[in-house]
């Protein structure tokens, strides 16, 4: 009966687990996001700007900025939306994210990005960017609640 009742335990311990990480992934939610970001370089640069977060039918005033650095220059202003994925509550979006890109606009280019935040939060955003810059950069920026 030790082999069975250690078997029992091992099992027991299996399906407790796999129900923790089924219901915490099964509580996740997703919003959209929309904001306009500022963008300045000679090599290292600044970005700023602001947009909404839309989650559960309300609507969030949200605040972006972050720095960046390599090759990059120019000016430019970046209109970006898109889908927030694996969040439990608004306050989840906030946090500092960081990609490694490429990019380039004279007059009017496209970006399309995707980026985690350290609580698991994930954008998924396109955008229209307007301005001369060229970059080859590793940037990041931190969003905020308003």
């Amino acid at each position: 009966m030790k082999i069975s009742s250690r078997f029992r335990s091992v099992a027991a311990a299996v399906i407790a687990a796999a129900g923790i990480s089924f219901a915490g992934s099964a509580h996740a939610d997703s919003g959209t996001i929309s904001f306009s970001i500022y963008k300045a370089a000679f090599f290292v640069g600044g970005s700023g700007g602001e947009g909404t977060l839309t989650f559960h039918g309300r609507s969030y005033p949200i605040s972006v900025g972050g720095i960046s650095g390599g090759l990059a220059f120019g000016a430019s202003k970046t209109y970006f939306h898109g889908a927030v994925r694996n969040i439990r509550r608004a306050r989840d979006v906030t946090g500092v994210y960081g990609a490694a890109g490429g990019g380039g606009a004279v007059g009017k280019g496209a970006q399309m990005i995707v980026m985690t935040n350290d609580k698991g939060a994930q954008l998924e955003l396109s955008g229209k960017q307007v301005g001369l810059q060229v970059n080859a950069d590793l940037s990041g920026f931190a969003i905020t609640m308003k």
